[in-house]
C-alpha cells in the first residue's frame, strides 16, 4: 500500500516507524533538511513536497492543533489542492476540535476522498510500541478499508461513529484525565500540609482506591521534582477549551470540567505552562507553602 505521513514529532515518529516496519514502505514529509537525511537513513521515502504524496491511497497526519492541521490540509498549496480527485483517504491522528474535524471532512470528501478523524491515546511509549488506542470518526466504509493500517499503530482501534466522533471521544478521555490530574495536584500538597509523608501517601494512593493512570504516572515524577517528560500544560489545555466550547454549544453544565480548566489557567498564568501536567501541583504548593517531594 502507498502510504504517506506528515507530522514526525513526539507521537508521530513512533507511529511512522511502525507503519514503515509493518507496511514495508512509507513516504514522509518534513521541512527540516537535517531530519530528511536521518529519515532517509532509516529507510523512509522522503518527499520534498506534498506533490510526493500523489498516488498514495492513505495519508496520515499527526500535527499539533487545529490551525496547523487546517493549514496543511486547506491552505495555499495544501493537500486538498495537490491531491484533488486522487481518492486519497486522509487519516488525521492529531487532537483537534470535533467541529474542526467535521469541517475538514466535509471539504476533503467533496474534493478528494474519505476523511477519518482518528486521534490516539497512550503517550510516546505506546506510540513507539504500536500499542495506542485509536478512536475513529468518519464513514464506516473508509474505516473498514483503513483498519489494517490503523492496527499497525494501535492495538485498540474503535469505530466511534460519523465525522467528529473520534475527536469527541478523545476530548472526553483527555478531560477525564485532566480532571484527575487537577485533583491530584490539589490534594498532594494538602497531604503534606497535614503532616503526611509524601512517599508514603504516594504509596497509599497508588495501591489504593485513589489509584489511576494519572497518579501512577505523575506521583513518582513529582516526588523526584521531574516536570519535563509528558505533554506540557499549555498544549494540553486545548482539550479543556474544546470541552468548554462543547458545554456552551450543547447548553449543558460541566462543573468538574470548569474547575479543572481553572486549575490549568492558573498554572499558565503563574508561568508553569511549559511543565508537564504534574506541574499543576506547583500552584497549590506555593499557596500552601509546602512541597511534595522525596
Amino acid at each position: 500500500m502507498n502510504i504517506g505521513f506528515i507530522g514526525l514529532g513526539t507521537m508521530g515518529m513512533g507511529m511512522a516507524r511502525n507503519l514503515l516496519n509493518k507496511n514495508g514502505s512509507l513516504r514522509v514529509y518534513t521541512a527540516s533538511e537535517e531530519k530528511q537525511k536521518l529519515l532517509a537513513e532509516e529507510g523512509f521515502t522522503v518527499v520534498k513536497s506534498y506533490e510526493g504524496f500523489r498516488g498514495c491511497e492513505i495519508v496520515f497526519l499527526c500535527l499539533p492543533d487545529d490551525p496547523v492541521v487546517e493549514k496543511v490540509v486547506l491552505g495555499d498549496g495544501g493537500l486538498i489542492h495537490v491531491l484533488q480527485e486522487e481518492g486519497t483517504v486522509l487519516i488525521d491522528t492529531s487532537t483537534i476540535s470535533p467541529d474542526s474535524a467535521k469541517m475538514l471532512a466535509s471539504a476533503w470528501e467533496e474534493r478528494v476522498g474519505a476523511f477519518l478523524d482518528a486521534p490516539v491515546s497512550g503517550m510516546k511509549a505506546r506510540a513507539d510500541a504500536g500499542t495506542l488506542t485509536v478512536m475513529v470518526g468518519g464513514e464506516e466504509e473508509a474505516f473498514v478499508f483503513a483498519r489494517p493500517y490503523l492496527e499497525m499503530i494501535g492495538t485498540t482501534v474503535l469505530y466511534m461513529g460519523g465525522s467528529g466522533c473520534g475527536q469527541a471521544s478523545k476530548m472526553i478521555n483527555n478531560v477525564a484525565y485532566d480532571i484527575n490530574v487537577a485533583g491530584i495536584a490539589e490534594l498532594l500538597p494538602l497531604a503534606v500540609r497535614l503532616g503526611l509523608d509524601p512517599e508514603k501517601i504516594g504509596q497509599v494512593i497508588n495501591s489504593g482506591t485513589g489509584r489511576s493512570y494519572a497518579s501512577e504516572f505523575f506521583i513518582p515524577r513529582i516526588l523526584k521534582d521531574s516536570f519535563t517528560d509528558g505533554y506540557p500544560i499549555e498544549k494540553a489545555f486545548k482539550d479543556l477549551a474544546h470541552a468548554e466550547e462543547t458545554e456552551e454549544a450543547e447548553e449543558v453544565v460541566l462543573p468538574m470540567t470548569n474547575a479543572a480548566a481553572e486549575v490549568f489557567r492558573k498554572a499558565m498564568e503563574e508561568g508553569f505552562g511549559g511543565l508537564n501536567k504534574g506541574g499543576l501541583i506547583r500552584v497549590k504548593e506555593e499557596e500552601m507553602q509546602v512541597k511534595f517531594r522525596s
